[in-house]
């Protein structure tokens, strides 16, 4: 069986619960802090980064969202997500960069340092400054996945791909944390919304960070 080392508003183990759900793939949960440094995990990832996925039956241990997806990609057939033509491939790797990358600096990032890590780790106060330029950058992150659903069905192309997961995922954590203003941005919250009704999505929804809740409309499939 494989083990998921993950704690609940990682969104790069989000991304990978999200693929393994859609693909069928049965998994366990191991709650892990990276922030704790446990020895333990950093036998299994000495970068003490989340997620981790670990078999030991069959002696298989695979670190890094990207390289986890890829080759449960390679080796389950169920569902593929990176899929299409090279071009396609392509677009959806590029979308995956953006939101593994610069979503995640601009606007995941500093709302789970502000809002998570200084209230469970260091006992601080989030600097408002920093969260008012998160929340600023996601409204132009949303602006062009706008852009991108006035043009296709889903974020890369005619069919859902591993581009929408990574973006559901990082969107979903900066949801929790109070991040996103969906008031101006119709076409991003109904491709958002497609995803919150997704078998695969609800587990996700129903989870909590320890002492953190989240908005009243952030588990509501219709808000």
């Amino acid at each position: 069986m494989w083990q998921l080392y993950q704690f609940p508003l990682c969104p790069f183990s989000r991304k990978v619960r999200l693929l393994m759900s859609e693909k069928g793939i049965a998994y366990d949960l191991i709650r892990e802090n990276p922030w704790e440094q446990r020895d333990e995990f950093q036998n299994l990832n000495p970068a003490l980064r989340t997620p981790v996925i670990h078999n030991p039956e069959r002696q298989i241990t695979i670190v890094d969202s990207r390289a986890i997806c890829e080759y449960f990609e390679e080796t389950v057939d169920k569902a593929p997500m990176i899929n299409g033509t090279a071009t396609n491939r392509a677009e959806i790797r590029r979308l995956i960069a953006l939101f593994d990358e610069n979503f995640f600096a601009d606007v995941t990032h500093p709302l789970l340092e502000e809002r998570m890590k200084k209230r469970l780790v260091y006992r601080q106060s989030p600097d408002s400054r920093i969260l008012r330029e998160a929340m600023r950058m996601a409204n132009l992150h949303l602006d062009y996945i706008d852009y991108l659903i006035d043009h296709r069905p889903w974020l890369a192309g005619a069919t859902m791909s591993l581009a929408d997961l990574a973006a559901a995922a990082q969107i979903s954590v900066a949801d929790y944390l109070g991040g996103i203003d969906w008031s101006q941005h119709e076409q991003a919250r109904g491709w958002y919304s497609v995803f919150k009704s997704r078998p695969s999505f609800r587990p996700l929804l129903s989870e909590r960070m320890d002492v953190i809740h989240p908005p009243t409309h952030y588990a509501d499939v219709n808000a």
